[in-house]
């Protein structure tokens, strides 16, 4: 039997994947939600029930979003992305050993239909414990220059800058998800991660990248600007998973010195990525360094060409698509990468035969 390129490829991907991810990870991905009911006007189906530890902390109600005992998740919600949104939900409580300690706290657009995308993540996680903000994209359009991609532009993508503002006070601590994310593992392990001494953001930092990339010539040249990083050792860090200190970034207003660099980016034009650089801008050589299980990211191909990527060496924890290309759209053309199908057991949409999607959007 001859077997194809592509096929040779993948069970090389699998092979790799189950030496460095624990079995019982593998299981999960292959398992598919025995109990789903579907909702014929959602064509999502309702997530299966979520085991829980006779171990985890009683709450007083996991409803109470001031318990000490619950873990905050943040992410944003929209349309365009909501499918993804959805796996990376179901993929979260179907590795946690408590999944009802685990808060979620939705940022959406002020334009879009709170109703309706509340009523939908009922739908489909019934007994979920979270709560749908409105975020005022009026804040930072004025603010947001053209990136290399269109996706970047979109104002939502700057949501996770007011999280400190947008969720209550009495939440001190958070982990923010980007939408195309699946985790393999307890997000207790990450929630557990300590943000040492002044530190605000923990994440995955990768010094071997060229920093210097990530900001134009217009901003090296200019000592005022570049000084920033004077004295420090600054790494790129992706902003689609971070273990963030709401409280020390509420005392220090670190919203306000995100604002100040996209306002001089408005006028000199520092940087070309979207929300990513003026992060780096405030963060960079002040990071936490998280394991980089916590974001094997790329798998979406490089921000201008949809294309395949493989595993990064090394044991998996968490699966980021960052990058142009998304694993929902891949799937439904017909043409995914192997990578994609370590996330479509997470999916929980099913297309039906009658369904048409501008698939250049989505």
């Amino acid at each position: 039997m001859v077997l194809s390129k592509k096929l040779i490829f993948l069970l090389f991907v699998s092979v790799v994947y189950m030496l460095v991810v624990p079995a019982s990870a593998i299981r999960s991905f292959l398992e598919k939600p025995r109990n789903a009911k579907i909702d014929g006007s959602l064509r999502y189906v309702e997530s299966p029930e979520y085991r829980n530890s006779q171990e985890c902390p009683v709450t007083g109600s996991h409803y109470l979003i001031c318990d000490p005992n619950l873990i905050h998740v943040a992410m944003t919600l929209d349309s365009q992305y909501f499918r993804g949104s959805i796996a990376a939900v179901h993929s979260v409580l179907k590795h946690t050993s408590c999944p009802e300690n685990v808060y979620f706290h939705f940022v959406a657009s002020i334009n879009s239909d709170f109703q309706e995308l509340t009523e939908m993540v009922k739908s489909i996680f019934p007994s979920l414990s979270f709560k749908v903000y409105f975020f005022d994209e009026l804040r930072v359009k004025k603010s947001i220059s053209s990136s290399i991609r269109q996706a970047l532009d979109n104002p939502l993508n700057y949501a996770r800058t007011y999280l400190a503002e947008i969720i209550e006070p009495c939440v001190e601590r958070v982990i923010y998800l980007d939408s195309d994310v699946v985790l393999v593992d307890d997000i207790q392990k990450l929630w557990s991660i300590s943000l040492t001494g002044s530190r605000i953001i923990g994440a995955p930092e990768y010094c071997h990248a060229n920093f210097r990339k990530y900001f134009s010539d217009n901003f090296w040249s200019d000592t005022k600007l570049s000084k920033v990083f004077q004295g420090k050792r600054p790494c790129y860090f992706n902003t689609g998973v971070m273990v963030m200190d709401l409280g020390k970034w509420r005392k220090g207003d670190y919203t306000l010195k995100i604002e100040r660099w996209m306002e001089i980016h408005k006028e000199k034009r520092i940087y070309e990525l979207g929300s990513l650089p003026p992060f780096m801008l405030v963060f960079g050589g002040e990071i936490e360094g998280i394991d980089h299980r916590w974001n094997q990211h790329g798998l979406g191909g490089d921000n201008l060409v949809n294309s395949c990527r493989t595993l990064h060496p090394g044991p998996v924890s968490l699966l980021h698509w960052s990058g142009k290309g998304k694993p929902w759209v891949r799937l439904d053309q017909g043409n995914p990468c192997p990578v994609d199908l370590l996330w479509e057991p997470y999916d929980l949409y099913r297309l039906s035969s009658s369904d048409s999607f501008d698939l250049q959007q989505q």
